[in-house]
Order: structure tokens, then C-alpha cells, then sequence
């Protein structure tokens, strides 16, 4: 039998709350709980986001379609943004933060403070 977890799920069916229960599964299936405070989280967020831009370090700005054609890259970025993904879910998880509806709220935050014509976002 598979694990639950580690079924193939896709964006298109896959939802916030079925993410957020597998990080959580995964979790507690390695009692790693006491490790997963708030700043421990944070810390580790930051530091995958830094293995992420790390795969783009002493690159030229590259238009996507380049990125997209190297699979070796594209894989190593599938990973790097997963780790990101899985800290988030598992902070979301310890501070009991739904975000869905965390998300949608800065959205709303976001659009009054850029304006659709604002040059704001080069200043940001």
C-alpha cells in the first residue's frame, strides 16, 4: 500500500489542506515536532530559499524557456521551491495558519498598494 503522501497529485488536484496534511503526516511519522518551532521553521525557509537562488548564483538573466530546457536545472529548481513549499506548510501547520485565506488577504494588501499602472513594483 502507498502511503498517502506519496501518491501523484498535481496542482490541479490537489488542495492546500491535502499539502498541509502530508507535511504533517510526515511530521509526526518522525517525531520531528519538538524541532519545529517557529524560528527553527523561519531559519529553514530562508536558508532552502538561499539553495534555491543559489541555482542561479553566476548565471546571465535567462528568459524561462532557456530555464525550462534544461531539465537538469529545471529539477534541481522542482526540489529547491518543494523544500520552500514543505517549511512553509509545515509552519502554517505549527501556527495553525490557514493559508488560503492568509494568501487571499495579502493579495488584497498587495493590490491597493500597486495599483494596476503603479511603477511601484521597481521601487519594491
Amino acid at each position: 500500500m502507498t502511503h498517502p503522501s506519496s501518491e501523484a497529485r498535481t496542482d490541479d488536484d490537489a488542495t492546500l489542506a491535502d499539502l498541509k496534511a502530508a507535511m504533517e503526516a510526515f511530521v509526526a511519522e518522525r517525531n520531528w515536532e519538538a524541532y519545529h518551532q517557529p524560528k527553527n521553521l523561519a531559519g529553514s525557509i530562508a536558508i532552502e530559499a538561499a539553495e534555491l537562488m543559489e541555482l542561479f548564483q553566476w548565471d546571465p538573466v535567462q528568459q524561462p524557456p532557456k530555464i525550462i530546457g534544461d531539465e537538469a536545472k529545471m529539477q534541481r529548481i522542482r526540489e529547491e521551491l518543494s523544500d520552500v513549499l514543505a517549511y512553509t506548510l509545515a509552519m502554517a501547520n505549527r501556527l495553525d495558519i490557514d493559508l488560503s485565506s492568509a494568501f487571499t488577504a495579502k493579495m488584497v494588501m498587495n493590490r491597493e498598494k500597486y495599483p494596476v499602472g503603479s511603477e511601484d513594483f521597481k521601487k519594491g
